[in-house]
């Protein structure tokens, strides 16, 4: 287990190593921090370097273990936090220079759920401004490039985390996802990720001066990025642990009772409309092949109306931006930025009082036919991105490629948000030599079910990692 180099060590590997004494912390955090000096700067995606904190923490993980204190699920491993959430004594500028200042008195649930398991903070990632692009650039920390090829984008907004974790760097990434936020970057990164449903993990800002629009804290999940989906399962475990700061919170349990077997597949069958690239086409065959080789009954289904939820997500997002917060983007955003919000803002219908209530009801509809559905196909195996990743900046690039990325490429990811539902991304292949990953979805608080199929898939992909590697 201990032969690799240590930062190519899985989350569950270097635990058991620090935990046996296989390997010490401080030497799996040397490791760490070496890769990260190497290949960072190519890549710009940890932007606060930690290093220094980090190896002293390993240090006293180390003293810990050795005076056999109790050792956390992720005593010693290092991870990585996205940019936009917490970490006391740390700004969280979410990529917008204005707030480069704006230190944290406190953690957020995330990274106090992470700290009290053992993990071990390396560095802090990049996001967007605003973390409101499908690129991860800004003004304050610049871009972050794809290790794979500098030629595609990353993704947004998690696109630090996406990159750092691919490239070795960290053992687990934090991210957050409100559009397609976790699971964009590892389809782009070709890393596994889960978007979870939301309430399962704890969420909360000390430092925020309000709170945020009702709409966006439905939509809005935490989650982990990691290599293998053995690393997603056990990051959203300890990142679940409850918090009292967020009243959504629901103590469901990580697992759910058995389903009968062979448990039911549904490719989902996209909208007439959806431009699919024939290589992503062949991808999801591939993935559904995988799945039924692992005894799963697959069938291809049309699923409940997936333009009405891309929609109302659409509107009710851009409602609320527009409404409360687009004023403050504007006068603090960059050009590109303004440019990014506006291409957003001008495809959505901003509704009145009377239209936002009445969403918020559609919204309750959706839920339960998507809910019924599920209930005869408790998985649903459909794209991330239904188009190979882009270039950078490609959301810049003019209004048609602009729509093309919001409204086509990414809809199957975005409708997913208003839902609430659990969804699961795992690398599949490759499309015009970029990663590629496939989108599991479950029902709520099932998330157990989603990671079982991607680990159905992964057993047979293998790791995308090493592939990157070993190039």
């Amino acid at each position: 287990m201990t032969k690799a180099p240590f930062w190519r060590l899985s989350a569950v590997d270097a635990a058991a190593a620090i935990r046996s004494g296989a390997a010490s912390a401080e030497a799996v955090m040397e490791a760490h921090v070496a890769r990260l000096r190497e290949v960072n700067p190519a890549l710009n995606a940890v932007v606060v370097d930690l290093s220094d904190a980090a190896l002293d923490a390993a240090r006293a993980a180390d003293r810990a273990r050795a005076d056999g204190a109790p050792l956390g699920d992720l005593h010693g491993v290092p991870v990585t936090i996205k940019i936009n959430i917490d970490v006391e004594g740390q700004a969280n500028s979410n990529g917008v220079v204005a707030f480069k200042d704006t230190i944290a008195p406190g953690d957020s649930p995330v990274v106090a759920n992470l700290k009290a398991a053992g993990a071990i903070i390396l560095g802090l990632t990049n996001t967007p401004e605003f973390s409101l692009r499908w690129h991860t650039d800004n003004p304050l920390h610049g871009q972050t490039f794809n290790p794979w090829d500098r030629a595609i984008t990353p993704g947004g907004s998690s696109g630090g985390a996406g990159a750092s974790m691919a490239a070795g760097v960290g053992c687990i990434a934090h991210g957050n996802d409100i559009g397609g936020s976790l699971r964009w970057p590892a389809s782009c990164n070709g890393i596994a990720t889960i978007k979870p449903t939301q309430g399962r993990i704890p969420a909360f800002n000390p430092s925020a001066p309000a709170e945020r629009p009702l709409m966006a804290q439905f939509m809005s999940s935490q989650g982990p990025l990691a290599r293998t989906v053995a690393d997603v399962r056990l990051g959203l475990a300890v990142m679940s642990r409850r918090d009292v700061r967020d009243p959504w919170w629901t103590p469901a349990p990580l697992n759910g009772p058995p389903s009968t077997a062979p448990i039911r597949v549904a490719v989902a069958r996209s909208p007439t409309d959806l431009d699919i690239d024939p290589e992503i086409r062949g991808l999801i065959d591939r993935a559904a092949g995988f799945l039924s080789d692992a005894g799963y009954a697959v069938s291809e289904v049309e699923t409940p109306n997936l333009d009405a939820a891309w929609t109302l997500w659409r509107d009710l997002i851009s409602t609320e931006i527009a409404t409360l917060q687009a004023p403050q983007m504007r006068q603090l955003g960059s050009v590109d930025f303004n440019r990014a919000l506006a291409g957003i803002l001008d495809q959505a219908t901003i509704l009145d009082g009377e239209a936002y209530m009445r969403a918020i009801g559609l919204r309750s509809r959706l839920i339960r036919d998507w809910l019924a559905f599920l209930e005869t196909w408790p998985v649903i195996l459909a794209p991330a991105a239904v188009q190979p990743t882009p270039p950078p900046g490609a959301d810049l690039a003019d209004s048609a490629t602009a729509r093309r990325i919001f409204s086509n490429d990414l809809r199957w990811i975005s409708a997913l948000n208003v839902l609430g539902l659990p969804a699961a991304v795992t690398p599949i292949g490759f499309a015009r030599g970029a990663p590629v990953g496939v989108q599991i979805i479950a029902s709520r608080y099932r998330e157990d079910l989603a990671l079982d199929a991607a680990t159905a898939i992964e057993a047979r992909v293998g790791s995308m990692t090493d592939i990157l590697w070993e190039r």
